[in-house]
């Protein structure tokens, strides 16, 4: 796969600081990575600074022509880049664009450069709300540039409201997940991810391995696709804002809201681990060691099988997935389950010798009643991408 080419394009608000990091994150991410920055934005962070950190030169606002004279500084750069984001995008940047004006090297840049072009606004939350920052954000969500909408928290000026820049984790995902072709349009999209927590005392309780970070890709990967997503998790991972969170412990309570929110979903993937049994009885103490014994009772009752009740609701326009998690029969197994869950589709991995869980990447073998397709070795992500492709031609179908 071609290296991805970033652009960091970056403006003078006090959130630039957090630029190098983000830099730093994207590179170990595989991307390669270069600079561009106004005059402002050296007030905050210098130009050695992002140079460093990007192993590249950074452009500024200088003569605009290359040391061999050959090339216009801000148009060789344009045709480079692959993606071009803007963070932070400060509002007189913002006004800028939708002007259509050019005056600087980020603005010459953006209006020589015909690919995606992500903005990450970052202000005093008076000045995002301003109508005429919205009016300008509008404008340019009509021309090209995808938004990516302030967090709600701590501000420069010292207290909480909307325009703080969004968590590095969430940019990098926000960049990492974008896609042009939006194929899930008007799909309503619900997804479990993680594994459940069954209380035994105020203490101890069951639990498994599972690291939520499948399913959370799926979510981000359907939001990103145009879908409307809602996801039903026990984990707290980074999602894009779009993603709609329903935090859950237990697999009563995921059975619970996945049933709440199941009649109005399109897509419907239970990648959550659901503890297949809880404890019977919950001590509201601790449960003390006996000094006359050596071991623990447990009695343990049956969940609810989550994915089972969903195969029988389902209607002929809804599409049900599930996960079979194997150590041995991988594909055998996960064709049982396809039947006896009445689901669309299993995913089915492998999960010996700790494969799969809370790791970087998956591998996955996607069954239905006439189709086994195996996909390669990757990242989650990548991975999460696939899956929903073949479930939106499958559906489409």
């Amino acid at each position: 796969m071609k290296q991805q080419h970033i652009g960091i394009l970056v403006t003078g608000g006090i959130a630039a600081y957090k630029v190098p990091q983000l830099i730093r994150d994207l590179i170990r991410g595989g991307a390669e990575v270069r600079v561009a920055m106004t005059k402002s934005a050296q007030q905050f962070v210098t130009p050695l600074t992002l140079a460093t950190v990007s192993k590249n030169p950074v452009l500024t606002d200088g003569v605009g022509i290359s040391a061999d004279a050959k090339h216009i500084d801000h148009v060789e750069f344009a045709h480079w880049l692959d993606v071009a984001v803007i963070v932070p995008a400060t509002a007189n940047t913002i006004a800028k664009l939708a002007a259509g004006l050019a005056d600087n090297i980020v603005t010459e840049t953006l209006l020589a450069f015909n690919g995606p072009k992500l903005l990450v606004p970052a202000m005093n939350d008076q000045m995002w709300l301003n109508k005429r920052t919205q009016l300008n954000i509008a404008r340019l969500a009509d021309t090209g540039f995808t938004l990516l909408q302030p967090a709600e928290g701590m501000l420069a000026e010292g207290y909480a409201a909307v325009g703080r820049l969004p968590e590095l984790s969430v940019i990098q995902l926000f960049i990492n997940s974008f896609k042009q072709d939006k194929i899930l349009t008007g799909k309503r999209v619900l997804v479990s991810a993680g594994g459940t927590s069954e209380v035994i005392d105020p203490v101890r309780l069951l639990t498994n391995r599972s690291s939520g970070k499948m399913g959370t890709s799926l979510a981000n990967a359907a939001a990103a696709l145009g879908a409307a997503v809602t996801l039903v998790t026990t984990k707290d991972l980074p999602t894009l804002p779009a993603v709609k969170i329903d935090h859950v412990s237990s697999a009563q309570e995921m059975a619970t809201a996945m049933a709440n929110h199941f009649q109005q979903a399109d897509i419907i993937i239970m990648a959550a681990a659901v503890a297949d049994f809880r404890p019977e009885h919950t001590s509201n103490q601790k449960i003390k060691k006996q000094d006359n014994s050596t071991t623990l009772d447990l009695h343990l009752v049956q969940n609810t099988d989550i994915l089972a009740k969903l195969g029988q609701k389902k209607n002929a326009s809804q599409y049900v997935a599930g996960f079979a998690a194997e150590t041995t029969n991988l594909v055998a197994n996960a064709k049982t389950k396809l039947a006896h869950k009445n689901a669309d589709l299993i995913i089915a991995n492998s999960v010996d010798n700790g494969r799969g869980f809370d790791q970087p990447n998956n591998k996955v073998t996607l069954l239905t009643n006439s189709k086994q397709i195996e996909l390669a070795d990757q990242d989650k992500l990548t991975l999460a991408f696939e899956i929903l492709t073949f479930i939106q031609q499958e559906q489409s179908k």
